[in-house]
Parts: C-alpha cells; structure tokens; sequence
C-alpha cells in the first residue's frame, strides 16, 4: 500500500509543472510580473496593461496549455474575438460615449496636428521593411506609433490574419507599454524641439459648441471617412456611434451600458486573451525586440511629427499656437492632453493648454483609425 502510494506521489511530482518547465517560461513570468507591478503600483495603464500581464502569466505556465493559440480552450475561444476583429470595434464604441469632440469642433485646425502626428507610423513602416519584416508585419508593428492598442490590435489582426498571427502579442504589449509611458517618453521630446517662447504662448479661448454641432459632427465624419478609408469604417463608424449616443441626450441607458458593462467586459476578454498570445517560444526572440525598439520610434516620431507641424502652425499664425498641443496627436486619450498641459504649466504656471490639447488629441484618434484603415487597404 506504502508503494502504492509513495508511487503515486512521485508520478504527480514528476507530471507537475516544477518538473516539466523551460527557463524561458520563468522568464516569461518574471516579465508578466514586472508588468503586474507597473499596472498595480505604478497604475500604468491599469484597465489593460493588467489582464495583459496576467493573460501572459497563464500562458506560460508548465503544462496548463492556457495559451489563446491552444485550441479547444477557454482562452482560445475569447480570442476569436480579437482574431476576427469584434473587440477593437467595440472599445471605440465605448471610448465614443466618453469623448468630447467640442474642443476639436471649436478648433478644426487640431485635425491637421493630428494628421500629422501620425507621420511616426509612415516613417517606422519604412524603417521595418529595411530590416527584413514583410509589408505585413511593418504595418502591423508601425501602427504602435498612432499609440492606440485597440486600434494596433485591430490593424495586426487584419494584416497577420493567416500568417504570423504570434507578432498580435508582442504588438498588443508594446503598444500598451509605450502608451503608459507617455508622461516619461513625450517631455524630453517636447522640450528638445521647442524654445521657452514657443512653450510659453497662451492661446485664445475655445468658442462655445452648440448641442447641433456636437450631433451633426459624427455623422459627417462617419459618412467621409467610410466613404474615403472604407477598412476604416469600422473602427470610426462605432467610435462615432458612441460619440452619437452621448451626443444626443436621447438613449442614457445605452451610454451607460458602453461606457461600463460594455466596455469593461470586453476589456478583460481583449487583455487577457492577447496577454495569452505571448508564449515564450514567441515573445523571447530577437523579432519581439525588434518590434520593442521600432514601436518606440514609432512612438517618439508621432510626438516628434506633431510638435514640428505645431511649430508651422505657430509661425503661420504669428505665434498663437502653442506648438506643446501637437504632441497630443498621437492619440493616448486623455494622457497625452495632460501631458501637453503639465509640460506647458512648467514654463508658465498660468498657462492652461488642456482644452487646446484635447482637440489634437481626439483628432488622433480619429487620424490613427484613418491611418489603420490605409494600411490594411494597400497591404491586406
């Protein structure tokens, strides 16, 4: 009976994850640790960068075949949504009930910072095909620089479908990694191209909005952008439902049906289950550090794109344009707003950009979507 039992206990050691690991997978975990403590203490990004992290824990752990590639599984099942591009579409619905496009209505020259911010995805999609990604994989990783994780999740998935859907991972993290990090990464930038002076300008205040404005603008914008970008018009059009929704003072409960229930279940499911892509035999190569590196300079040329268009914007108007506001172009919203004004406010305490941020800011969504669209048009 001893033998019996003595057999069993060493048989259940012997299957058990302590005896059947790569190193690589306790690396992996390490890393999904490292972000937990970034999403937990440091609260970067938090909503996302956490079921990221966990999703990326259980798929590395010895012999649990929780991976969102593990067919048959949980985790497998959820990622259909991600595959099949349902969840991206569904944050902006959600991201739409709680965005004000007035600033960017009052001032429609934000469109052209925010256009321009996008500059970052068209140079690094360059620099990734010199170093030997395919124009599918370029697009997919130069989307980080728009700094927008839903939007690089929907463009990757669309462009890797049936080829290497793994790099859908290694995106989905820097991605969200680097928009956590904007109030490190857009400073040192920001202050680099531009002078005290420049800094310095106070700008006029926003007009009001009407009500008819604020409900007539997504409809106009849905109309132009599907008709012009059609790959766009699922990420726009539902952005512009929700915006819509908000707009309208008609249908409260569904507002908040999408700024909560909504919008938090499917970020569990889009957070885990892309979290869950990254396997060690995927994430630990010298290909996810290449990604690292060319998000990164994705990332740092769209802030760099749009503070050198918000500098012509300054001359061309005599000095009234703070050229900080540029910066918020890369999307990121509202962090990237916050960071224009907390960069502007240390030059002069008195000086209020968050309103005039917000316009390049919200116009960086769109423009990122615009830019996702053009990309799975020419390449998918």
């Amino acid at each position: 009976m001893l033998d019996i039992f003595t057999g069993s206990v060493r048989d259940l050691w012997m299957e058990s994850g302590f005896m059947n690991f790569d190193w690589r997978q306790i690396a992996m975990i390490v890393v999904a640790c490292l972000l937990l403590y970034l999403a937990i203490v440091r609260q970067f990004e938090p909503l996302l960068l956490l079921p990221i992290s966990f999703g990326m824990l259980l798929a590395n752990l010895p012999l649990a075949g929780l991976g969102s590639y593990e067919e048959g599984g949980l985790l497998y099942y959820l990622y259909q949504g991600v595959k099949m591009g349902i969840y991206p579409p569904l944050i902006f619905l959600g991201i739409g009930t709680m965005t004000d496009f007035g600033p960017l209505i009052a001032n429609p020259q934000s469109f052209l910072l925010g256009a321009a911010a996008q500059g970052g995805i068209f140079f690094t999609f360059i620099g990734a095909i010199l170093l030997g990604f395919t124009p599918q994989e370029s697009g997919s990783i130069a989307i980080i620089g728009g700094a927008d994780g839903p939007t690089a999740i929907y463009t990757a998935g669309k462009l890797l479908a049936g080829g290497n859907e793994q790099m859908i991972g290694s995106i989905a993290v820097a991605a969200y990694s680097y928009m956590a990090l904007v109030p490190l990464i857009q400073p040192p930038i920001m202050k680099a191209l531009t002078t005290k002076k420049e800094r310095s300008v106070v700008m006029e205040q926003l007009r009001p909005v009407s009500r008819t404005e604020k409900v007539v603008f997504p409809i106009i914008v849905t109309l132009l952008v599907s008709f012009l970008v059609p790959s766009a018009a699922s990420l726009v059009g539902m952005l512009m439902l929700g915006n819509l929704m908000r707009e309208s003072g008609v249908v409260d409960r569904l507002v908040k049906t999408a700024q909560n229930e909504l919008m938090n279940i499917i970020t569990i499911f889009l957070g885990v289950t892309v979290g869950a892509t990254t396997t060690y035999d995927v994430f630990l190569t010298w290909g996810t550090i290449k990604i690292v590196i060319l998000g990164l300079a994705a990332f740092c040329l769209g802030t760099a794109c749009g503070v050198l268009f918000g500098k012509l914007m300054y001359i061309f108007t005599g000095g009234k344009v703070n050229p900080l506001i540029g910066s918020a172009g890369v999307s990121a919203v509202p962090m990237a707003a916050r960071v224009s004004q907390k960069v502007g406010a240390e030059t002069d305490p008195t000086n209020f950009l968050l309103m005039h941020a917000m316009g390049p800011n919200v116009a960086g969504v769109i423009g990122s979507a615009v830019a996702a669209g053009v990309l799975i048009s020419i390449l998918g």
